[in-house]
């Protein structure tokens, strides 16, 4: 018995340093860095905790992986500031549009006609609102004008009232700013990741506005196909689960994910896999997390997964 118990033991020890080696790699990999050893050891029991879920879901059966990103050492409020997505007063009374027209391709990808510009993170600000919208925005001006440009989110972060820049907001709330302001260019108006006071320049801005903008059909797979094949398509979902914080690829169709919306996101067309059809959704995380920035949920009827058909909103761009 002593024998066995000591062997436990060890081999104990030997998890332990394997894992403390791990996280000192992943310090390494997202240059991080700890004043004391108390704030070491509090970051590294965070880090332990996504790594048994990591571990515990990967010997699944899943058609998703899961794996440490730059949260991975995050507390779960600290994690929940990046989910900005607040639900505006009037949005029940934003009129639906339907898509007629459209030819509801098998499949359809912006990124592949060059449309998308590439992921950007909104870093520890929950301006998630903002980077869905512009997202929108950025591919709806393409369709008018052929022209990829990225457009500032720091000034719907700085600039719309009606919401609340690092502390939430709408993109509901950027479309009517838009409406009656020209949109000014990243370049112009640089990201901080902090809500500052409003720089607008209208000397500065382009002549980019939103001509208009209406909800998709809610809860509907086919709506929301029938939009993606005009362009892309911000959307809304619950990201607070740790399933969603640590995705890393395939395809996420867990449904424990939730549909209590609290964080904004760019659909940016679909597909399928293995007989699975799938949205390909942009994220505003950098391009460390999941597949480069985006993740592809499974398409399912009602709400979605995530509830990511629950509020789609369509932009179109002026010229």
């Amino acid at each position: 018995m002593k024998f066995t118990i000591a062997a436990l033991l060890a081999a104990a020890a030997s998890a332990s340093d394997a894992y403390r080696t791990n996280f000192m790699q992943h310090i390494t990999e997202f240059g991080l860095s700890y004043g004391t050893v108390e704030e070491y050891e509090f970051r590294f029991a965070q880090w332990l905790v996504k790594q048994a879920h990591i571990e515990e879901h990967n010997a699944s059966e899943s058609s998703y992986k899961v794996a440490h990103n730059k949260m991975s050492t995050w507390t779960d409020a600290e994690y929940k500031r990046v989910l900005g997505y607040r639900q505006h007063a009037d949005e029940e009374l934003i009129a639906t549009v339907a898509f007629p027209n459209a030819t509801v391709a098998s499949s359809i990808d912006w990124r592949t006609k060059g449309a998308v510009n590439a992921v950007k993170d909104q870093g520890q600000c929950g301006s998630c609102w903002a980077f869905s919208s512009v997202a929108a925005l950025e591919t709806a001006h393409w369709n008018t004008s052929g022209d990829l440009v990225s457009f500032s989110e720091q000034q719907l972060v700085d600039c719309v009232r009606t919401s609340f820049g690092c502390n939430g907001g709408n993109q509901s709330t950027a479309f009517n700013y838009w409406e009656s302001h020209d949109a000014e260019l990243e370049g112009t108006y640089p990201y901080t990741a902090k809500t500052q006071s409003c720089s607008y320049s209208e000397s500065k801005a382009t002549n980019v506005e939103v001509a208009t903008w209406n909800k998709v059909a809610a809860n509907s797979p086919d709506a929301l196909k029938a939009a993606l094949n005009v362009g892309v398509v911000s959307v809304s979902i619950e990201a607070d689960k740790m399933c969603f914080q640590t995705y890393s690829s395939g395809v996420f169709d867990n449904v424990k994910c939730g549909t209590q919306l609290d964080h904004a996101v760019a659909a940016v067309g679909y597909g399928s896999e293995n007989g699975q059809e799938y949205w390909i959704v942009r994220n505003s995380w950098g391009a460390s997390w999941g597949e480069q920035g985006y993740i592809r949920m499974a398409i399912v009827d009602g709400a979605g997964i995530c509830g990511v058909q629950m509020g789609p909103l369509y932009p179109a761009s002026n010229n």
